[in-house]
């Protein structure tokens, strides 16, 4: 056997390689950043337009509008199915293409629908349909881009890199803040619920036309030889659902157990923990509120590439176990504190140390999974198990703690949320390794 070392990779061409995937990292995230403001943006104007597709009569109104948020994540797993098959057989840019502008669409026709009073029940209806149609496209967008930002990072920086999967699924969510900020600034709430929200999607959607520009320019990360197979029939196991369930159903397993906890606190904290906040600052301190939200969700947007650089340090294992440690210890807190904060500066600090522990999931989640499947599942593999627990315990996580508040129970959801957790915790510390083979680095061997 040879001892003679490999030939070093020439410094220029290193430097190049390095320019490349920063620069397809930035264009894949771009589109992520888009899609995820036009989810978002639901959650944060749901309180301005509720009252456009239900009646204000209705006591039930605002579970409705949380049911119909709910009802999205049924569409996930249909599509993670659907663009995961897509993006492992003909390519990862294709499929985040139609993707976008699906989601542009949808976008268009909520910014579009008459309200109640003009069509009656068929408001609602157009609004869950053009909703399920969103959750649908949402459900391949994670699967897809997270394979994609994963594959396109170098070796090395693949924690930092892909860790832009979820400054721009929170940015998402910070666009969705700022943009309700500059309308209060101009305009008072009967103003934003009569049209102001219609504004909001349509910004969405104006900004997809835009991604679908960039995501047509930014590389392929899938080789050309597995997407020839594909077109040819020859790659059967790409894509396959048969593959994943029979072949590959541990990491399959284990990107849904490392999930489950993962989502669950991603919803609360960051979809829950702003409503608390918007509702103990309602009335006259509405704005005061919003600031508190755009800034803390701006904190949670900002150490998602600290999580990513630390993990290419010490590894993945290491920031899930602090997060799950983290949200078995806090989650109580942070569910039966946080809605009676009523101080500006202690209402930030307590949502603020929520997502410091939830960093230690979201930084590095998309490249945990896409680790663990080979690349002919992989799109499909991350998606699919990604979107079915998103389904069971992230989407559900709001609805579920509405539900809570009206029935007084909401020391169980506080529970139920610490309980998901401890089960994603256990899987952290005793089924993954913090460094080791993987798929991406092509140093796996074995299924």
């Amino acid at each position: 056997m040879s001892t003679t070392s490999p030939p070093a990779i020439p410094h220029d061409a290193s430097r190049a390689a390095l320019r490349r995937s920063i620069s397809n990292t930035l264009k894949g995230s771009a589109g992520n950043l888009v899609e995820w403001y036009d989810v978002y943006v639901y959650s944060v104007f749901a309180v301005y337009f509720e009252s456009q597709f239900f009646s204000a009569a209705d006591k039930n109104s605002t579970l409705y509008v949380w049911a119909i948020f709910a009802a999205t994540f049924l569409m996930r797993p249909i599509g993670a199915w659907y663009f995961g098959r897509f993006a492992d057989r003909y390519g990862r840019r294709l499929a985040l293409t139609v993707s976008v502008t699906v989601m542009a669409a949808c976008s268009f026709l909520i910014a579009i629908t008459p309200t109640a009073s003009q069509i009656g029940i068929w408001a609602a209806v157009i609004l869950l349909f053009a909703r399920l149609l969103q959750g649908f496209a949402t459900g391949g967008e994670y699967g897809t881009s997270a394979t994609y930002m994963s594959e396109a990072a170098i070796p090395g920086r693949r924690g930092f890199l892909s860790s832009f999967h979820y400054v721009t699924l929170v940015g998402g969510h910070v666009l969705a803040q700022l943009t309700l900020l500059a309308m209060l600034t101009f305009w008072d709430k009967p103003q934003i619920s009569e049209w102001g929200w219609r504004i909001a999607f349509g910004i969405g959607g104006i900004a997809a036309i835009v991604v679908f520009w960039l995501r047509r320019t930014m590389d392929e990360s899938l080789g050309e030889a597995s997407i020839e197979a594909a077109k040819t029939g020859k790659a059967k196991a790409s894509g396959s659902m048969y593959e994943l369930f029979v072949h590959q159903w541990r990491p399959l397993l284990l990107c849904f157990l490392i999930t489950a906890g993962g989502t669950v606190a991603f919803y609360t904290y960051s979809v829950n923990g702003p409503k608390m906040i918007q509702s103990a600052f309602a009335g006259d301190d509405v704005m005061t509120g919003t600031l508190i939200n755009l800034g803390v969700l701006t904190f949670l947007m900002v150490l998602q590439p600290i999580g990513g650089w630390l993990s290419d340090i010490v590894g993945r294992k290491s920031l899930l176990v602090f997060f799950g440690i983290g949200g078995v210890l806090y989650t109580w807190y942070l569910i039966t504190e946080l809605p009676n904060q009523h101080d500006p500066l202690m209402a930030f600090l307590v949502l603020a140390i929520g997502f410091v522990i939830l960093t230690g999931y979201t930084s590095i989640n998309a490249v945990v999974k896409a680790e663990l499947f080979p690349t002919h599942v992989r799109a499909l593999g991350v998606g699919f198990g990604y979107a079915v627990a998103n389904s069971l315990f992230g989407g559900t996580a709001p609805l579920l703690y509405q539900g809570a508040l009206k029935t007084g129970h909401v020391t169980s959801f506080a529970i139920y949320v610490t309980a998901v957790i401890a089960v994603s915790l256990v899987v952290y510390v005793f089924f993954l390794k913090n460094k080791g083979p993987n798929w991406l680095d092509g140093t796996r061997t074995h299924p």
